[in-house]
């Protein structure tokens, strides 16, 4: 008894400073300009076995699953801070990139494989599936607070947020191809085109039902809402699941659909979610650290071989890729070669590579070695230049800041209103205008106006300006008509 509430209390102790340091090392990471990732990832390896021998972890079953529940963590987070106006110019390009784009580097890679790696073609073109994506999780990590421009920031965020079922699909059929002597290339085909139609089909259901419900329902807590939300994110992925669609396009459909919605309590459903994708990446790639035993990974046999692959996907795939899925699609050059070289790899290759190692499949361990090299050079050379590489290439934008204020949001509970929090552009017709002048809804209150850092407390008689920051309180049955108001529509 004794001897299991120690283990206990050490289970907890060892979870509340992971969450610390993992904190500590987010902040840690946008300093030194080392993708957060890598640092989770080296926390790992540094507590597991190979390291301090705190923990030993080698249950590839487990990782799987915890590697995809969080995966489908991040895309909702991610998908519910995608704006449907920012990524509906480039949609085009982003599925083209996020499908024949997958396709192109995964055979190019797939080449390279066969011969650095002395395996069969099959396995080659299942290792070439395996990092033939780019990663949700990494390139949201990444581009969040950059100031690149938003063509190409949602570009690369709704290709890597759209592309992973694509990776998935295939390293499941190639996995099947080598198991089963009986697959058919012909169903498989059949198969990427049903998961592909139907995992869009399902993720706008679920989406749509997901908005209506939120908005219909009253519960006694706010703080239900956030917890409500991510349910239908599990819920999706399942029904897709379970329909053989494509589970995780499911839920970034989903979540685009209901982040560029009118639900309630959005300001506490996005917060919840942001923080909860941050535990999420903080588990996750501590938890892949943990699989990966530093004494096998940096191996010669495994390093000569990981950067030479690496080199070939980073030089040679990717950019050919780019280049052939963008074919007249309006991009530039420098636009070209910047998607070329925010590629990121990241967890979802690490997640699939236990794929071969739970299907028995022969050369399964040296995959996920290699693949774990790969990502770890991916994330260490691209991840940590893509700043730069946007500045050489002109398509940086105007700097994005944070407004530095803090106002807490009051539960408004059953008494049917919200606030909205808005910043005024400069296409705003009434700056200029005093709030008295503003055709408002009766009802709606303007409760603070956030000027230049500094708070200012609203009367009839103040002027509204370019960059003011307003808190408007408003009731639901109100809430379009401002929201109408305030587009200028």
């Amino acid at each position: 008894m004794f001897s299991d509430t120690v283990i206990t209390d050490y289970f907890i102790f060892f979870i509340g400073l992971l969450f610390i340091l993992g904190v500590i090392t987010t902040k840690f990471s946008s300093r030194i300009g080392v993708p957060v990732l890598i640092l989770y990832i080296g926390l790992g390896m540094l507590i597991g076995s190979d390291g301090l021998d705190f923990i030993y972890f080698s249950d590839y079953s487990l990782a799987q699953l915890i590697g995809m529940v969080a995966l489908i963590i991040i895309l909702f987070e991610g998908g519910l801070q995608t704006k449907w106006s920012d990524i509906r110019p480039v949609i085009g390009p982003s599925i083209s990139l996020a499908t024949l784009g997958v396709v192109l580097t995964s055979v190019l890679v797939a080449v390279a494989a066969k011969f650095i790696l002395d395996v069969s073609w099959l396995e080659g073109f299942l290792f070439g599936a395996i990092v033939g994506s780019t990663d949700a999780a990494a390139v949201f990590a990444v581009l969040k607070g950059q100031n690149i421009k938003n063509k190409i920031e949602s570009t690369l965020e709704a290709e890597s947020g759209s592309n992973d079922p694509m990776a998935m699909i295939l390293t499941i059929s190639f996995i099947e191809l080598i198991t089963n002597d009986h697959a058919s290339y012909l169903m498989l085909i059949g198969s990427f085109f049903w998961q592909m139609i139907m995992g869009i089909v399902i993720g706008l259901a679920m989406g749509a039902i997901a908005v209506y419900s939120i908005n219909k329902i009253k519960l006694d807590s706010s703080g239900l809402y956030p917890v409500f939300a991510l349910a239908f994110a599990l819920l999706t992925f399942s029904l897709a699941d379970v329909t053989q669609a494509s589970g995780l396009l499911s839920v970034y459909v989903t979540a685009v659909f209901m982040g560029n919605s009118e639900i309630a309590y959005r300001h506490s459903i996005f917060r919840f979610n942001e923080g909860f994708a941050w535990i999420a990446q903080i588990l996750m790639f501590t938890i892949l650290g943990l699989l990966v035993f530093p004494s096998d990974l940096f191996a010669w046999d495994i390093i000569w071989k990981g950067l030479v692959i690496s080199l070939i996907l980073i030089l040679l795939a990717r950019p050919v890729a780019v280049f052939l899925s963008t074919i007249k699609l309006n991009y530039s050059l420098n636009e070209k070669l910047f998607l070329s070289w925010a590629g990121l790899k990241g967890a979802v290759p690490i997640v699939l590579a236990t794929f071969p190692l739970v299907a028995g499949i022969e050369n399964g361990q040296l995959f996920f070695n290699v693949v774990f090299f790969v990502v770890l050079i991916s994330a260490a050379i691209q991840g940590s230049t893509i700043s730069v590489f946007a500045e050489k290439l002109n398509l940086t934008g105007p700097k994005k800041t944070e407004p530095m204020h803090s106002l807490e949001l009051i539960s408004i509970g059953k008494a049917n209103a919200e606030m909205i929090e808005y910043e005024v552009n400069e296409e705003l017709d009434f700056i200029g205008k005093t709030l008295i002048d503003i055709d408002f809804p009766k009802d709606t209150s303007i409760s603070a106006i956030i000027r230049n850092n500094q708070l200012v407390t609203p009367t009839g008689n103040t002027i509204i300006k370019e960059n003011d920051i307003l808190f408007i309180l408003v009731s639901h049955k109100d809430k379009k008509q401002v929201k109408k108001l305030l587009e200028g529509k």
